[in-house]
């Protein structure tokens, strides 16, 4: 997988691998080995973008130090610890002490 602009994931195909030689060369071989670092290179990359990401999204935060709903987009998730009487679908509201989940609508956290 990569990423495009729009900060989303979008899949990677996995390489077409060359046929085995019927005799043994180095070069056939470190071909082989170049192909496969290239595509575990892609996957590492997606793998450490997905753990940084869930570490960020479902992380606790006030509703003040919450991410921008903006930047993260809409159907992003997270937690707040510091509702104030939340309503479903209502935007977040700081002052309480109510922990609640939240998603982005694109401009606002909103309580579920």
């Amino acid at each position: 997988m990569a990423t495009n602009y729009d900060n989303r994931l979008v899949p990677f195909v996995a390489p077409a691998l060359p046929v085995s030689p019927q005799d043994y060369l180095a070069q056939d071989f470190d071909k082989f080995n170049n192909i496969l670092r290239l595509y575990f290179n892609q996957i590492d990359g997606v793998t450490q973008r997905l753990v940084a990401e869930s570490n960020t999204l479902y992380a606790v935060y006030t509703v003040a130090t919450l991410p921008s709903a903006v930047t993260l987009g809409k159907g992003a998730r997270s937690f707040v610890s510091d509702a104030l009487a939340p309503t479903f679908g209502a935007t977040v509201v700081t002052g309480g002490a109510v922990a609640t989940p939240v998603y982005s609508d694109g401009t606002n956290w909103k309580v579920g």
